[in-house]
């Protein structure tokens, strides 16, 4: 399938709104990339997973049981942080200047399971270029169970897909085990390797090694060298993937499939009827921005509109330059959507999983 087009027209839009966010950055002498709070944030998101698990496996705790399932809980909380935080804006090249910085920060993502290259190609690439066209944004793939988009041929059981699906969104950190490998064949396969300047043998050998060491220090090292019981081991590995999976499903979901964002498809001459950036603010949007905590923690991906736009900005700059993103699409009658706390934008998702289900 060949990749769609994005019209020429009405360019005016981004030029004038780069420009206003360019002289944001000069005339404050403010770097785009992390500051003190992107380096205090990484490190307490580094110790929300791996002081847990340091305790889970060299301490014993006797009778208090319940400590493991409390610690087994931050560890999730700390597993999504490293997730939208660190290795998000490292892997966009924004978490930096320096590029060996963003690349070690970037591989924090392989230290919980996943794989950066498959990362970049499917959400650096495939998702911010093509977001919400099917067929293009892997982001909206069928799951076959699940579907993201109105253009999707609806199985019956699709009318439930609002009341299953949050229980399966907590499985999305723990299919990256596998779905990493499924993900490289098909992308080798398709020649995307040169769109991050690799080759298809080191990543194959990347994805290996840092897969089985995964697999060492989360399941053998507590199991067959700590002694733990197997089962306990087990049950406390999935407990920490469904926090994660469960947090990082909503954040990047209420982003793009919502009742108000747009899943245009191209042309017969495969274009699609906006310029890029036009695109981007019609699939996207906002959600709970006034709130500081979430914005903090999810790495200001609540903060979508700016972050597609801008993906190479770090995003502790992203609450600053929203005004100006804002200001500026209202002057060019330009969508801007954004829903006001986490509980609208929440109910709007449901409502859109039920729409494209055929439940409504």
């Amino acid at each position: 399938m060949n990749s769609p087009k994005f019209s020429h027209i009405k360019q005016d839009f981004f030029k004038t709104l780069r420009k206003r966010v360019e002289e944001y950055f000069t005339t404050n002498n403010i770097q785009k990339t992390g500051n003190g709070t992107m380096y205090v944030k990484t490190v307490v998101m580094l110790c929300m997973y791996f002081v847990p698990y340091a305790l889970l496996v060299f301490v014993d705790f006797g009778s208090y049981e319940y400590l493991k399932l409390l610690l087994c809980v931050i560890m999730g909380i700390g597993v999504a942080g490293i997730g939208l935080s660190i290795q998000h804006d490292a892997n966009h090249g924004s978490y930096s200047n320096n590029p060996l910085i963003n690349s070690i920060l970037g591989e924090t993502l392989t230290l919980v399971g996943g794989n950066s290259f498959t990362w970049r190609i499917q959400h650096n690439y495939l998702h911010h270029t093509y977001t919400n066209i099917q067929g293009h944004d892997e982001d909206i793939r069928s799951r076959f169970i699940l579907i993201f988009s109105p253009h999707e041929e609806k199985k019956w059981f699709h009318k439930y897909q609002h009341i299953y699906a949050i229980p399966l969104y907590s499985l999305l950190t723990i299919s990256f085990l596998f779905k990493d490998f499924r993900q490289y064949i098909e992308y080798t396969s398709k020649g995307l390797t040169e769109k991050i300047n690799s080759t298809p043998t080191k990543e194959l050998f990347r994805l290996v090694i840092f897969k089985s060491f995964y697999i060492f220090y989360m399941i053998i090292l507590p199991i067959f060298i700590m002694h733990i019981v197997w089962y306990k081991v087990l049950l406390a590995f999935f407990i920490m993937h469904f926090i994660a999976g469960t947090i990082l499903s909503l954040i990047f979901q209420m982003a793009h499939e919502m009742e108000s964002t747009d899943y245009p498809l191209p042309s017969d001459e495969n274009v699609i009827e906006n310029n890029w950036a036009i695109h981007q603010m019609e699939t996207t949007c906002n959600f709970s921005t006034k709130n500081k905590f979430l914005t903090w923690y999810c790495g200001g991906l609540n903060h979508q509109v700016e972050h597609h736009l801008f993906p190479t900005i770090c995003h502790v700059h992203y609450d600053k330059i929203s005004k100006i993103v804002k200001e500026t699409a209202q002057e060019y009658g330009v969508p801007y959507h954004d829903y006001s706390n986490f509980g609208i934008a929440f109910a709007s998702h449901i409502s859109a999983l039920k729409k494209f289900g055929g439940a409504i």
